[in-house]
């Protein structure tokens, strides 16, 4: 009897540390990863009012260590057959944004951004950034152990092309204006990653993926969902986007 009451209690234990084990390592798998809802494909407006967002919840982006203006900063992802869609609701002040067409340094003011690594074995992602005023840069980026550089899109016309509005809150749509805050919305086509590899998504299919947000309200903010140090671009420490 004395054995089996041991062998009932080294069992006990045993089943004990091992549900702790696995919701350890389950924690841990699933930290730093956004399960992306599918959807169907919808117009942009700038201002997230299309139906199929309410398939999915705001994730928030955390104000970087030094940064001045806390302002709560959240992203909504949604995927679909065709593409990646992207809505970003910040809380503003100030709209700093003067720089005027696509393809600037439009992240030397008022920003968000986001970044696409679509296949872990190739140090190759894909860049994007919205301005308030609704101008855009897209880039394929190589990255070769730090040393990188953005290649604009060849033939960025048509199905290849990105769909994206902007619209503000509180005040009125030009730099310099007081305003509550301002939405960035924008649909990535797979035709325009190509040939990145991992491209489209299956069910159950990860990419690598962070996303950020600039202001500069009180100097520079950043805003980041996953933490990087030095730069935007330490791919290695990127979330996870895991395709549902």
């Amino acid at each position: 009897m004395r054995k089996k009451a041991f062998l009932n209690r080294a069992f006990f234990v045993f089943a004990f540390f091992g549900v702790c084990i696995f919701t350890t390592f389950s924690q841990s798998a699933i930290k730093g990863s956004l399960v992306v809802k599918k959807c169907q494909d919808f117009n942009v407006t700038g201002d997230g009012s299309s139906a199929e967002w309410d398939k999915t919840k705001w994730i928030k982006l955390e104000m970087k260590e030094g940064g001045k203006s806390d302002y709560p900063t959240a992203v909504k992802v949604l995927y679909s057959e065709t593409g990646i869609y992207f809505l970003y609701d910040c809380n503003d002040k100030k709209l700093t944004s003067t720089l005027v067409g696509d393809f600037q340094n439009i992240f030397t003011e008022d920003v968000v951004e986001m970044f696409l690594w679509t296949d872990e074995s190739f140090p190759v992602y894909f860049e994007y950034e919205l301005s308030p005023m609704d101008y855009e840069l897209p880039i394929i980026i190589p990255n070769f152990n730090g040393k990188f550089y953005g290649w604009q899109p060849w033939h960025y016309e048509g199905d290849r092309r990105t769909r994206h509005a902007t619209s503000v809150s509180g005040g009125k749509k030009e730099s310099g204006a007081t305003v509550s805050g301002w939405k960035a919305e924008f649909f990535i086509p797979y035709k325009l990653l190509a040939p990145l590899n991992n491209v489209p998504p299956q069910s159950g299919t990860k990419w690598r993926a962070n996303m950020y947000r600039i202001d500069y309200d009180n100097g520079t903010t950043y805003f980041i969902w996953q933490n990087v140090v030095r730069s935007f671009h330490e791919y290695n420490k990127y979330g996870t986007f895991i395709f549902e």
